[in-house]
């Protein structure tokens, strides 16, 4: 599960300029502003992320003109997303321990994971038409979801890639799918949360049937004498979020391969995909020891700038070591994204 509001320490206070009432405060690898006065350096506050659903709650109340949202899935709260104050990014939201009755009473420790404790959950968007469908459980155990870490929540993964050989690819701005062939051979298609019935009313199963994906996955899977196989990826086009690389028609890049609930290296989701007729996301560098070339967050953010081939902001960049590598930080396969400023502040219009 995301820890989407955890205790954290602010490790620096900025003045904003020509602002009275407001400044910056530093948590992580992110940026927020807050009253002026509010905390000092070195503070413990409660950290929102951005894409924290918050309840309804007196101490969110002053949210309430800029985030209130009502959720078919969650029902009515507030949403955190970027914000911009005074020409200054506002990146989440931190707030005084002592405000939330149910921390008080116990002993809170910097990284302690609230969310759960606070009921914090990740804002949902309702899947789109072009994109749902009839809906028969939640995702199989072949297919885990397929939410990244961002950076600047543990700005520590970047030296975790020192030394190793990596790779870039671009953001899709898209929809996350999923399909696969489990060990008793079932074919199982999902969106990012769930998975769909073959009823003429997922878009993504309809795209799966027109590129015949099932049979050359099954095929592929038969030469290769694998238990199982995933692929997962973003699925794009006309309908599906705002649909930034201006396609005509639907199209679905992969992003991951996992080859009996393993994922593979680079090499092998390129050659998979090769054989199997599909995309995957656009692989922009390839290198070694990525410390060296972006030693921090802010190196990072300025990598993730860009657009789309059609001109339009794009999402970001994910990271990966070209061969898989546990990461003890994320207890799982070492990956991030960085997310384009300039799109975060787009999305926010």
């Amino acid at each position: 599960m995301r820890k989407l509001a955890t205790v954290q320490k602010i490790w620096k206070i900025e003045q904003i300029e020509g602002a009275d009432r407001i400044e910056l405060a530093h948590v992580l690898g992110w940026q927020c502003v807050i009253n002026k006065g509010q905390f000092t350096q070195g503070d413990l506050g409660v950290y929102f992320e951005i894409d924290s659903f918050l309840p309804e709650k007196p101490v969110f109340e002053f949210l309430r003109s800029s985030s209130f949202r009502h959720s078919e899935i969650l029902g009515d709260g507030f949403r955190l997303r970027t914000m911009r104050f005074c020409g200054q990014l506002s990146q989440g939201l931190i707030l005084p321990v002592q405000a939330f009755e149910e921390l008080v009473a116990i002993d809170v420790v910097e990284y302690a994971d609230v969310t759960e404790l606070l009921k914090i959950k990740k804002w949902e968007v309702p899947e789109r038409v072009a994109t749902s469908g009839t809906i028969i459980g939640d995702l199989p155990p072949d297919i885990p979801k397929t939410d990244e870490t961002r950076v600047q929540s543990i700005p520590e993964l970047i030296q975790e890639f020192d030394g190793l050989p990596y790779y870039i690819t671009t953001k899709m701005d898209g929809s996350s799918h999923s399909c696969c062939i489990d060990a008793e051979g079932v074919f199982h298609v999902t969106g990012h949360n769930y998975e769909y019935k073959d009823d003429g009313k997922s878009g993504f199963y309809e795209w799966l049937k027109d590129n015949k994906v099932e049979n050359k996955l099954r095929k592929y899977r038969e030469e290769k004498n694998y238990r199982t196989i995933t692929l997962q990826g973003e699925l794009c086009g006309e309908g599906i979020q705002k649909n930034r690389l201006k396609l005509k028609k639907p199209e679905w890049y992969v992003f991951t391969v996992r080859i009996n609930g393993k994922r593979v290296g680079l090499e092998e989701m390129i050659d998979c995909c090769k054989e199997l007729g599909l995309n995957t996301v656009p692989i922009e560098e390839r290198g070694r020891d990525l410390p060296q070339k972006y030693p921090d967050v802010d190196a990072l953010l300025i990598r993730a700038e860009g657009d789309y081939p059609n001109g339009g902001k794009k999402e970001g960049i994910v990271i990966r070591p070209t061969e898989p590598v546990f990461s003890g930080l994320i207890s799982g396969s070492l990956s991030m994204k960085v997310i384009n400023n300039q799109y975060l502040l787009k999305e926010s219009k």
